[in-house]
């Protein structure tokens, strides 16, 4: 046990951050953190209680606060702490209890408001179109409509389950806690049910979550999507056919009062939103010339204040933003009317070649303009403008008629797409403008200094110009649009012969939300492997304090990558690079496509594989294939060069080998990449596919995490070559220990970055 002090508003753990340690709270309070709901957690509450191998929320410090830290990541260590300090057994039991109620209590809460916000959203809609057949005003599309459904639940808490906490937080809780403390089982057992309990009911807090904040644009949303504006248009319709527009103001209180009550919005829209409604004269008669003069009894009354979908030139209008004139534009459509007229669009012959030469270019040009008229002009991008630069759409009957509306909802809960290390491309090309990231290396593997340097060595540029060309923003923006993004965008695609950037229905072979690539699909299969192989995205790093006597040491930082999604339906992923520049402790870069209907799991795994080929490159440098410099591309390229005189492998063992090379075109890293899926698909669960040599270079530099490590060392496949990893290991982590110990005498502080380090040998 470590004691911390943490100062108010200090982050203690970020969500999607490893489980490493449990944090007692033995003064202040704790902010536990969803995405809009929170819990307060004071005195002897336990931050990591809930969570398995990632924290699922936020925890920061609400005041300043001391908290006592005990490595514990499963049942294993929570008995030895519970045995080493029989006092903190009472305490452990009664804070599992009381943490599993209040998120009981917030998943109550939460569930109710689930059930007004969707009995509210049916009624209010309902009631609008019941006023537009009173007044006789025709109804103005509203296609989010037919996608609002009720929340159909995964991770449930059951009624019962939570009579029985109320039941027992009220009146049994100190004899239950005396009962329970009794046994070391019972007491572990209860604590583990609780954290399991928390974590399905954290589970559908976040469903919950989610959904509100997915679907609260349809009653108000900064686009005037939504059926605030179907009402407000309603009144100035009816207002402007002299109609008592009195009921129409009750149901837009009455919303605006919902609105405010679910405290799901900004304030400053409600705000906008309610003045301009407000400040709206309704009883004026400015729009008499809309209206129908006469009316009858099956007349409705028709206006042309909001545009119809359904009549909009998508594709002028992209062009049109791009600064295109219309003998431009006809072009354009000429050459898209022609790729989509062709028999086959993933035809290579030449008439089909030569379509898609010519749109290609254009694509990335408009793409180029586009986002400099955002980005530079301050321009504000409207719906359609951001189909094209997230999805790469820019025809309607190419990308299919019945997809418009979906793409169009999607585009307005774009969050789903977008974290701290998930990123859109526009978001991407957003994030080099403003300079919080570099332009990736290009397909030759320069990078944008390099590449300046490049152009400066063949006469491109004069010497005088290499400085501003360094810090010219929209230079870096044109240089990953016209390298990384290109490549990316056609590789991702997994068709490179017939890859077209327009989005198109063709590709489409599932429902677009099920084909949409999200933060939250990509952290699970991230997450997934880091389960798995721990130490993955673990880089050494210098720590140094001479005036402690620690000059140069090294220790273990995981660096998690950047994932940059592409405008396509695509089927492959790419490593397009193991860092982000020079430092090792940056960020690699992975491409998807953004839908996809191919399995997410596995393409993450293989690129997981890549990367860790690429990265153990990298800091090998120029003897990275050199066997005096053991590490796992110079042992693994010894193992493949060298199979046929291995004595270690038999003779069936060779021929897969020899296969598995003709397969790869003699490229080695893609035979590891192979060995490592099947590492980590069936080795880990002790099902075999890799022979002796290579199960005995992955464990020593793929190893597993300590529990599955325990379950396969006592298989004779993997006792020696874990037991020799383990050794090794425990040598590691005792150095590291004795560096501490005398770390601390000098007077140093244990920090963040150095706890890290000895848990990563923990694990």
């Amino acid at each position: 046990m470590e004691i911390l002090n943490v100062q108010a508003n200090q982050i203690i753990a970020k969500r999607k951050d490893k489980v490493k340690e449990w944090y007692l709270i033995q003064e202040g309070t704790v902010i536990q953190k969803f995405d809009f709901a929170e819990i307060i957690l004071g005195k002897n509450a336990i931050i990591g209680i809930l969570a398995s191998d990632c924290f699922p929320c936020d925890y920061i410090a609400q005041t300043d606060t001391k908290l006592a830290a005990f490595t514990c990541e499963n049942y294993e260590d929570l008995k030895r702490i519970l045995s080493s300090q029989e006092k903190l057994r009472s305490i452990f039991l009664k804070t599992a209890i009381e943490q599993r109620h209040q998120m009981f209590c917030l998943y109550a809460d939460l569930q109710l408001k689930i059930r007004q916000f969707h009995a509210f959203v049916e009624s209010i809609y309902n009631e609008y179109k019941n006023m537009c057949g009173q007044f006789k005003i025709e109804t103005q599309p509203f296609p989010r409509m037919e996608h609002f459904k009720p929340l159909e639940m995964k991770h449930k808490a059951e009624k019962w389950e939570m009579n029985s906490s109320l039941a027992l937080m009220k009146n049994y809780m100190l004899e239950y806690i005396r009962l329970m403390e009794k046994d070391d089982s019972l007491s572990i057992g209860t604590i583990m049910e609780a954290s399991a309990q928390m974590r399905r009911v954290t589970q559908g807090i976040g469903e919950m979550e989610a959904y509100l904040l997915y679907n609260k644009d349809i009653l108000l949303s900064e686009s005037e999507n939504d059926i605030f504006q179907l009402f407000f248009d309603l009144a100035v319709r009816a207002g402007a056919n002299h109609f008592d527009v009195e009921p129409i103001r009750k149901e837009i209180n009455l919303l605006i009062d919902f609105i405010k009550k679910m405290k799901l919005y900004d304030e400053k829209l409600i705000l906008y939103r309610s003045r301009e409604y407000e400040n709206y004269d309704l009883d004026r008669n400015i729009l008499d010339e809309y209206a129908t003069v006469e009316l009858d009894d099956d007349t409705p009354v028709e206006f042309n204040l909001i545009e119809s979908r359904e009549s909009i030139d998508y594709l002028a209008h992209i062009l049109t933003f791009a600064g295109m004139g219309e003998s431009q534009i006809e072009e354009v459509r000429k050459k898209i009317d022609a790729y989509r007229d062709l028999p086959d669009m993933f035809s290579t012959e030449n008439e089909a070649y030569m379509i898609r030469k010519q749109l290609i270019p254009i694509f990335y040009d408009v793409y180029e303009k586009i986002f400099f008229r955002i980005a530079r002009d301050g321009e504000v991008a409207t719906p359609i403008v951001k189909m094209f630069l997230t999805f790469g759409f820019m025809d309607v009957q190419l990308a299919g008629e019945e997809n418009i509306n979906t793409l169009y909802d999607l585009i307005e809960h774009m969050e789903v797409c977008n974290s701290e290390n998930v990123y859109t491309i526009f978001n991407w090309l957003e994030a080099i403008y403003r300079g919080e990231k570099e332009p990736s290396r290009n397909e030759f593997d320069l990078d944008y200094p390099a590449y300046v340097a490049e152009l400066r060595k063949n006469g491109s540029i004069k010497p005088a110009e290499v400085p501003e060309l360094l810090k010219n923003q929209e230079a870096k923006v044109q240089f990953e649009i016209r390298n990384m993004f290109t490549a990316g965008n056609r590789i991702t695609y997994g068709k490179v012969t017939t890859f077209c950037p327009l989005l198109g229905e063709y590709d489409l072979i599932n429902s677009l939300d099920k084909m949409l690539v999200t933060v939250e699909k990509l952290d699970e299969a991230l997450n997934a492997i880091r389960k798995v192989d721990f130490s993955v995205f673990y880089r050494e790093t210098i720590f140094s304090d001479p005036a402690k006597d620690i000059v140069r040491e090294m220790i273990m930082k995981e660096v998690l990558p950047d994932m940059i999604l592409m405008p396509n339906a695509g089927t492959k992923a790419m490593m397009w690079q193991e860092t982000a520049g020079v430092k090792r402790d940056t960020p690699g870069r992975f491409l998807f496509p953004i839908f996809t209907a191919a399995d997410l799991d596995e393409m993450m795994v293989e690129t997981v594989g890549r990367f860790r080929w690429e990265i153990c490159r990298k800091e090998q440098g120029v003897h990275w294939n050199d066997i005096r410099e053991k590490s796992l591309t110079s042992e693994y390229c010894d193992y493949i060069q060298f199979y046929r005189k291995n004595h270690e492998l038999s003779p069936d063992a060779k021929e897969k080998v020899k296969n598995a090379l003709t397969r790869a075109r003699n490229n080695y890293r893609e035979v590891f990449v192979k060995d490592y899926v099947s590492w980590m698909k069936y080795e880990s669960k002790g099902s075999y596919r890799l022979n002796k040599v290579a199960r005995d270079i992955l464990v020593r530099y793929c190893p597993f995490t300590k529990e599955i490590r325990a379950e396969l060392k006592i298989n004779p496949m993997y006792a020696n070559s874990m037991s020799r990893f383990e050794i090794q290991n425990a040598k590691k982590m005792q150095r590291v220990v004795g560096v501490y110990e005398k770390y601390k005498k000098a007077g140093g502080e244990i920090t963040q970055e150095l706890r890290d380090n000895l848990l990563f040998y923990q694990m």
